[in-house]
């Protein structure tokens, strides 16, 4: 597998993006703006009791969609493709964040610096998931992997009504320290904005009493998480292991309809987004068409409900770089790989005639 750099990729297509592409876009907070209008409008008529449960039930639903919405905006804000001040970039990103309880220095850490920076390098990305070796000899890995989201694994869809929450908690308690994602200092400043936001939340659910807690934050949190596990799992989850930052190799776009683009800030575009971190997601149609025109046998691209439908019928340990086991069945998968160049015509064909991107299936074998 013939890998290539980060920078490869990104000096190819700098020249042909206009310079306006890599200038904060701070129109994107109007999108928090309204997330925050909604779940404060839902908090109000649900401690009010307007409507009964049905009126608060929908109103759930709606806190819920926010709360993504506003992870989606504080993921931008926090790369610095809203606002460039670093004391404003925490100041939102902290709002954005809220919902979830993420720390924005801790996710900085985490997932600008060491994610970015290692995506899919086994032992080192945190967001990937063990090798065989690993899961045989850590105890955590083996509790981790019965708990994915996965080949048989019937408590998988608890990952994705949890899984976002789960994971930030898990970096900053257990792993930020031991593995230098933080020094000292910085790690306690994340444990503040970590317990202040259990204190908004503590505070929240004191004035509105328990019952109308459930529907304005219990229920929507788990709507939320349900909605970010989705795009991140789909991320890398399905991607090979290596030694090369390869976003075309490590990385998987996802489509959705234009609407749910527009409204989670064009977040499934998920390989442009790793060629260039720091550029609004805004640009990600521009980005993949030129990754297309320029690569198009590369580019892996599929739709976010087949992305999701793999991962449930795929193992999420790694026997080795390129190949996906369940380790008590020694079933295995193949993992995504982009295609050969004989489908560059194909590719090319089928973005002139849908604007849509190539589909790379995983196909199972038995081990």
């Amino acid at each position: 597998m013939d890998s290539k750099p980060v920078s490869f990729y990104a000096q190819a297509l700098k020249a042909e993006l206009p310079a306006n592409a890599f200038a904060p876009v701070p129109s994107r907070l109007a999108w928090l703006a309204l997330h925050v209008a909604v779940i404060v409008a839902g908090t109000i008529v649900v401690a009010h009791g307007w409507g009964g449960w049905p009126v608060a039930l929908a109103c759930a639903l709606a806190i819920g969609h926010s709360f993504a919405g506003c992870a989606f905006v504080g993921h931008e804000t926090l790369h610095g493709a809203v606002v460039r001040d670093k004391t404003w970039r925490y100041v939102v990103g902290w709002i954005c964040f809220l919902p979830f309880n993420v720390a924005p220095r801790l996710w900085v850490a985490w997932h600008n610096r060491v994610h970015h920076g290692n995506t899919m390098i086994d032992g080192i990305d945190p967001d990937s998931f063990p090798t065989l070796a690993t899961y045989r000899t850590n105890k955590l890995s083996r509790i981790a992997d019965a708990l994915g989201f996965g080949y048989r694994r019937w408590a998988g869809p608890v990952t994705l009504l949890l899984g976002f929450t789960g994971q930030s908690q898990q970096v900053l308690w257990r792993l930020a320290r031991p593995l230098a994602y933080l020094p000292k200092r910085e790690h306690t400043m994340a444990v503040l904005e970590t317990l202040l936001g259990f204190a908004v939340w503590a505070t929240v659910g004191v004035l509105v009493g328990g019952h109308a807690f459930l529907f304005v934050f219990v229920i929507p949190l788990c709507l939320g998480n349900l909605i970010v596990t989705s795009y991140i799992l789909t991320n890398h989850s399905l991607s090979p292991l290596g030694h090369v930052n390869d976003p075309l190799v490590n990385s998987l776009s996802v489509t959705v309809p234009r609407v749910v683009d527009m409204l989670h800030l064009n977040f499934g575009f998920h390989v442009e987004h790793h060629l260039f971190p720091a550029m609004s997601s805004k640009h990600g149609p521009a980005v993949r068409d030129l990754l297309i025109k320029h690569w198009p046998e590369r580019y892996q691209s599929m739709s976010l409900v087949r992305a999701l439908y793999t991962l449930a019928t795929t193992a999420r340990v790694y026997r080795d770089a390129t190949t996906l086991v369940d380790p008590p069945t020694g079933r295995t998968w193949p993992t995504l790989l982009p295609g050969d160049p004989a489908k560059r015509r194909a590719a090319e064909a089928l973005a002139a005639e849908s604007h849509e991107v190539p589909v790379v299936a995983v196909a199972s074998t038995e081990g």
